[in-house]
């Protein structure tokens, strides 16, 4: 077992392909798949494809990993044709921040307006 993997991880599996999931876009560090409960008529959700528990355990190595994600983001965002529009990029920290997979995720959402404050 990779140390960038754990066995019991959600999102793990699915990068690892033992889960299947609508895959919208992927370079070698970072998985983007359809989300199967969308909260907004698009909805995607980016993941690195090595294990890092949340946003809370990056670190400034991590810096090209986040350019690449936010990258890949805008662009999945612009082969949707939801860049015009405006669409939102956010990741949840712990319980209290609405993380319910303890791997970093970034869920892109767009197609609707969205609200301030959140939640």
């Amino acid at each position: 077992m990779s140390p960038d993997r754990l066995p019991d991880c959600l999102f793990c599996r699915i990068v690892a392909g033992e889960i299947p999931s609508t895959t919208v876009a992927e370079d070698e560090a970072v998985l983007a798949i359809r989300d199967i409960a969308p909260r907004a008529p698009t909805h995607v959700l980016l993941m690195p494809k090595r294990h890092i528990g949340s946003a809370a355990d990056l670190t400034e190595a991590d810096g090209p990993l986040l350019g690449g994600i936010f990258a890949l983001a805008a662009g999945i965002a612009r082969s949707l044709g939801i860049a015009d529009d405006g669409y939102r990029v956010v990741t949840n920290i712990g319980r209290w921040g609405g993380q319910t997979v303890d791997h970093l995720h970034f869920h892109l959402m767009g197609g609707r307006p969205f609200e301030w404050p959140p939640g």
